[in-house]
């Protein structure tokens, strides 16, 4: 089944329920999708066990431009960073073991995506 995707939009909330999928299958517990501070998101936030993971969520429909992982920054790095501990301290979870995540998923529009978990990306 071929699925049908226009737009950037799409494709990347496309990529981010995959993400979802995929995550909650691994048995991750979702805390917060599309967190919002410091006029910036992460993507996914989630607990894998007992450690807090903030997830950036990479979907391309080619690697034209490069793998999707690849545009994951050392800018978009710092305002991820950023972003995590304004969480953390919005949350009082000072002392919570966390982790910077990447999902890369590379849209094949018969297969649906191809997925690459990053674990400690950054």
């Amino acid at each position: 089944m071929e699925q049908k995707i226009k737009t950037s939009y799409e494709l990347g909330k496309s990529g981010e329920s995959v993400a979802l999928a995929y995550l909650k299958k691994k048995k991750y517990h979702i805390l917060k999708k599309g967190f919002r501070l410091f006029r910036g998101e992460i993507d996914i936030i989630a607990y894998d066990r007992n450690t807090l993971v903030f997830i950036e969520v990479k979907t391309r429909r080619s690697t034209h431009f490069g793998l999707p992982e690849e545009s994951v920054t050392n800018s978009k790095q710092q305002q991820i960073r950023k972003i995590a501990q304004g969480f953390l301290t919005l949350n009082n979870l000072n002392d919570v073991e966390c982790r910077f995540d990447v999902l890369s998923l590379l849209f094949d529009g018969n297969n649906g995506y191809l997925l690459k978990h990053i674990k400690n990306a950054f």
